[in-house]
């Protein structure tokens, strides 16, 4: 061991950083030291993929990316004289999905709005983000995606825009964020080609994230800046303004396409067309062997000309892309990665965005600000990725040392700055519905006309714990926290049986969308049901109340009504549902009948004759003709025998029960007069 390395023992000492950037067509690892308000870069190791096993920056052969990084990892293992446990290591940004949305929440009432409120507004935003270009893309619901980051761009209470909602009074809050989601299979990819090679992944950040915080270090993100990571299969995009990122995305093209371009137009391998490129700047002339076996010398100027429209496709690419993220022209772009070097590139940038050629620059002249090296040259824009992931894990933005600890896992962290219970847990899969519960859907359908509603089940709680104590997803987590959360469960949606309104059956004609329904059948939303009580002459006389099934007396008749009537009604001819039902069904006569709430026969006396002569007597129920026996000597009907045939299920009331008789309030205990026309029916509210 040298003595640069003196200050390592045989176990990397904690504070120390091992960085690994595994792109798409090399491997660099990168081990760092503390030093002060700078990282002291003490060892760089660099493997190039023997075969294709990286796509546009994302793992397609896990055990080959594992066996070239293992390569490096002993080759800085020997450099250093020690053994390297745990790695710091960025995530593509391959399939990066940035997302803008408008979120409104609206309180149970206008109060103070606190922390708590505050961040589950943002965290219904988030999800209504990531449901947006789900649904754009077609995709189906299962998560697949981790929350990166989010910005928010603004806030609205009461539709009055305001830049702290903390503390305010109000009732309607309103936010527009700018959301930042990364595929599931970036992440695990990454997790499983560590995990091959004895590697613990001690953080987890992004690739453009890492780039900009080694190309634009913290004091000068006030600016509007743009950074391009340009590498061999994508071209990572980061913006920022006002101290912060705001934005992230990036172009599927990068330097393979002009590699590519090469192959085709020499008829070259592509290891000798990435020669080819290289040498570009370096050589008037140059001279390679194509596929066929024939020497080709070619000028300088003759690979510009046959890469020239790829390069203007690159360029074209990245520019429209900076525009698109940042919402219009930055104030300045750095160009980073191996793809910058290109030749010609910083023009066609500067061409394509219409800026101004001093602030479009190469990025690496900052690089020295956050890190040093006795030996390398650190100003190679090669490094960003690898030099962003040591400086953001050296300076605490995301490292080892702040660990936070979710149902007994490491969480994964892919940001700096603070965070909040609810940052963790969107970072790591979770998203609103996990954390507040879904109702499960009510069912919905008409009955005569009538809007009758079969409630869901609500929502079990999430469990959400802090260092063992109860906590909220404002909440600030701190290093080497641990968090438990179970989360809510979705309540199950109605279900319900033609039965569970109506039993078909004799008596009764029920017509479902239309269609006579001769057995029970499930409903479904919007399902419209009408229910028909055919006349006497065209049913059984079973269906008709027979006498042993009657009440005996008034004072059990009442009994049954306070069954279903809690209390006296304030407003007469409406009844309140009860908490609970003890029957569904009302079947009153007898002399005794005569007597409730003070009534006698001589009330029906003068439909008596009319009775006399048939035999029958009709109303009319909800627009419908009954007709029911003369009662045995002339007793009358009640309203209150009508209940049982009003089609409503006194189990399963959901609002108020209307009373009405020939267009007026009516009373339980009411006399019916023959062709009385009578309305039962439910009001919700």
């Amino acid at each position: 061991m040298d003595n640069r390395n003196s200050i390592l023992t045989d176990t990397l000492p904690d504070q120390a950083i091992f960085a690994l950037d595994i792109g798409t067509r090399s491997i660099i690892g990168m081990v760092g030291m503390p030093d002060g308000d700078r990282i002291h870069i003490v060892a760089i190791e660099r493997a190039e993929h023997t075969k294709r096993a990286m796509i546009d920056g994302q793992i397609e052969d896990i055990d080959q990316v594992a066996k070239i990084a293992g390569q490096v990892k002993e080759r800085l293992e020997k450099k250093l004289g020690c053994k390297l446990l745990k790695v710091c290591v960025a995530a593509a940004g391959r399939a990066l999905r940035t997302e803008s949305v408008t979120y409104e929440m609206e309180l149970a009432r206008a109060q103070k709005i606190d922390a708590e409120s505050v961040s589950r507004l943002e965290a219904g935003a988030i999800s209504e983000a990531e449901k947006q270009f789900m649904n754009r893309e077609g995709r189906d619901n299962d998560r697949q995606f981790y929350l990166v980051g989010y910005t928010v761009s603004r806030y609205f209470l009461d539709n009055y825009m305001i830049s702290n909602l903390i503390d305010h009074h109000g009732r309607v809050l309103k936010a527009d964020i700018i959301a930042t989601f990364l595929p599931t299979e970036v992440v695990e990819s990454l997790y499983s080609a560590m995990h091959k090679i004895g590697l613990e992944v001690a953080s987890l950040t992004l690739e453009p994230i890492a780039a900009i915080n080694a190309a634009i270090p913290q004091n000068i993100r006030l600016l509007n800046l743009a950074m391009v990571d340009i590498g061999a299969g994508t071209s990572d995009i980061a913006v920022c303004r006002d101290g912060s990122v705001t934005g992230y995305t990036m172009a599927i093209l990068a330097g393979d396409e002009i590699t590519e371009t090469i192959m085709k137009e020499y008829l070259v391998d592509f290891a000798t067309a990435e020669k080819i490129k290289s040498q570009i700047d370096e050589e008037e002339e140059l001279t390679f062997t194509d596929i066929l076996g024939f020497e080709q010398t070619i000028t300088r100027e003759a690979v510009f000309g046959s890469i020239k429209e790829a390069s203007s496709r690159l360029c074209q690419e990245i520019s429209d892309k900076i525009l698109e993220v940042n919402g219009g022209m930055p104030s300045a772009v750095f160009l980073a990665g191996g793809g910058s070097r290109l030749s010609g590139l910083k023009e066609g940038i500067v061409e394509h965005l219409k800026i101004d050629p001093k602030r479009v620059a190469i990025a690496g002249n900052n690089f020295k600000i956050n890190a040093y090296s006795d030996e390398y040259d650190l100003e190679n824009p090669e490094y960003a990725t690898p030099l962003g992931i040591v400086i953001s894990a050296g300076f605490n933005i995301v490292n080892d040392g702040f660990r936070v600890i979710l149902n007994d896992r490491p969480a994964k962290l892919f940001r700096g700055g603070t965070f909040t219970v609810m940052d963790v847990l969107m970072m790591n899969g979770y998203n609103y519905q996990d954390m507040i519960g879904r109702s499960g859907q009510n069912l919905v359908v008409s009955v005569n006309g009538k809007r009758t509603v079969f409630y869901g089940e609500k929502a079990e709680p999430s469990v959400l714990t802090l260092n063992g104590e109860e906590a909220q997803l404002s909440d600030q987590v701190s290093a080497e926290d641990w968090i438990v959360f179970v989360p809510a469960s979705h309540g199950k949606s109605a279900f319900a049986m033609l039965s569970d309104i109506e039993k078909p059956g004799a008596g009764k004609m029920i017509l479902v969308n239309g269609t006579e329904a001769k057995e029970d059948l499930p409903l479904k939303t919007g399902d419209s049901i009408v229910i028909e009580v055919l006349q006497a002459e065209e049913v059984q006389t079973e269906e008709t109340p027979k006498e042993e099934d009657l009440y005996d007396d008034a004072e059990e008749a009442q009994s049954f009504l306070n069954d279903i009537v809690p209390a006296p009604q304030s407003v007469p001819g409406i009844l309140t549902p009860p908490v609970q039902m003890t029957s569904t069904g009302i079947k009153l006569d007898k002399e005794s009948r005569l007597k409730l709430d003070g009534h006698t026969d001589a009330a029906a006396s003068s439909d008596a004759a009319f009775h006399k002569s048939n035999g029958k007597i009709t109303f009319f129920l909800n627009d419908k003709p009954v007709t029911f026996p003369i009662k045995p000597d002339q007793r009358p009907y009640y309203l209150m025998d009508m209940l049982e045939y009003s089609g409503l299920d006194f189990k399963n009331l959901t609002g108020k029960v209307i009373l009405e008789v020939n267009g007026e309030s009516g009373y339980f205990q009411q006399e019916l007069k023959s062709r009385d026309r009578i309305m039962i029916y439910q009001v919700n509210e």
